[in-house]
């Protein structure tokens, strides 16, 4: 059981190491979903830069009813051990295709 555990962690290992600088989706062996960059791997635990939305200050709003509320993300550092970690996903961002500007085509 050991011997699995160990070579599930190194398969982990790896995987981190070739996501290192993506933006993923990470899932926890207690079923909790993780997202964001990986920044870096060692022998037993994997740093991720974790996303935290933040409101604008309400006092600095300059849109009136109506608008969306605005808001930014600040990323912090979490460590989390590799033997939490049951599978990891690329996070998929889709882009749309950016036209050209006319006469530079």
């Amino acid at each position: 059981m050991h011997h699995q555990n160990s070579y599930q962690g190194h398969q982990m290992k790896n995987l981190c190491e070739q996501y290192q600088n993506y933006y993923v989706v990470g899932e926890l062996t207690n079923g909790e979903k993780i997202e964001g960059i990986i920044q870096s791997v060692d022998q037993n635990s994997v740093t991720m830069l974790v996303p935290e939305n933040i409101e604008a200050d309400e006092e600095q709003r300059q849109f009136g009813y109506g608008y969306p509320r605005r808001f930014y993300r600040r990323y912090y550092p979490y460590r989390y051990p590799l033997g939490l970690l049951s599978g990891l996903l690329l996070y998929p961002f889709l882009f749309p295709p950016y036209p050209a500007y006319p006469g530079y085509w």
